[in-house]
């Protein structure tokens, strides 16, 4: 299996970089270049037994050009389905490496696909997250049924907004009001009634009634 190796360009590394407010160094390959230099390896991924997967993932983690993260999160993504539930949280521990956005909500991708397709194990999935010390992590507990729509657990969904409603962090109120405003396109009802009842920030409120029929 050929190592993925990418040639800094530097100018777009530099237009790269200064996107994510310099907090990573980039390499400067665009999404449809690595999507091309990877295929290849996301294929021959799917043969590997999980120990060697986790490893390769970690390899391509701690490579310091973003581009590398990147690839590491699309290994587990395109894996994912095969997974248990105890080899899907080892790579729980990644979400707060290196983490920003970007990052965080690729993998929230990733174990929202596992739970999509292990349906009876989101209450445990959730939990795995639910109330965590690292607030990238409860991110992830607010958006995990980000494209459910009808069968989002709102009891999880609601669970996750309250334990974090007065959070002081712009990324975690970004996150209320994501999930709010997606599922009020399958339910407008429960998200209006919802924010009328609960002190929520004006910014998870703004993002939340974005779609709500304006009184």
């Amino acid at each position: 299996m050929d190592e993925i190796i990418f040639t800094k360009n530097e100018e777009k590394s530099q237009q790269m970089a200064a996107y994510m407010k310099n907090l990573f160094p980039f390499a400067g390959v665009p999404a449809p270049t690595r999507a091309a230099m990877e295929k290849e390896l996301l294929k021959a991924s799917k043969k590997l037994p999980f120990a060697d997967l986790f490893e390769l993932v970690n390899v391509y983690y701690e490579k310091p050009e973003r581009e590398y993260q990147y690839v590491a999160i699309d290994l587990a993504t395109v894996n994912v389905k095969r997974l248990s539930f105890e080899e899907v949280l080892q790579f729980k521990p990644l979400v707060i490496e290196k983490a920003w956005w970007d990052s965080v909500d690729a993998w929230r991708k990733f174990f929202a696909l596992w739970g999509a397709s292990h349906f009876e194990e989101m209450p445990r999935l959730f939990d795995a997250f639910f109330g965590e010390k690292d607030f990238w992590h409860r991110r992830i507990a607010i958006n995990l049924q980000l494209l459910y729509k009808d069968r989002t657990d709102t009891e999880l969904l609601k669970k996750a907004i309250i334990y974090d409603k007065t959070t002081d962090e712009f990324f975690i109120q970004k996150a209320i009001g994501w999930s709010l405003r997606q599922h009020s396109k399958t339910d407008p009802q429960w998200v209006q009634e919802l924010i009328t009842t609960m002190e929520l920030s004006p910014l998870a409120v703004r993002e939340g009634s974005k779609y709500l029929p304006k009184s």
